[in-house]
């Protein structure tokens, strides 16, 4: 799988490409304020956990070696 990077909003975010809904949520779906709440929520905690509009979950990780975030699909249990 394809690693992308993009900033969304100003963070840098890594995703694998066929996890591209997740970036289009945090970008275009969630107002610029919520967004930066889930990256400062990453920041401060290590990660972030959220849920889009199709019930997917998904997970925002804080790197601090290279300041920059990685998004992840969780599975549901």
């Amino acid at each position: 799988m394809e690693i992308k990077t993009e900033k969304v909003y100003g963070f840098l975010v890594r995703f694998e490409q066929d996890l591209r809904e997740g970036i289009t949520h945090l970008s275009q779906d969630l107002q610029i304020e919520e967004a930066k709440t889930l990256f400062n929520a990453a920041k401060l905690t290590g990660r972030a956990e959220f849920e889009d509009d199709e019930d997917r979950d998904w997970t925002l990780t804080y790197i601090r070696d290279g300041d920059v975030y990685i998004l992840t699909l969780r599975q549901r249990e």
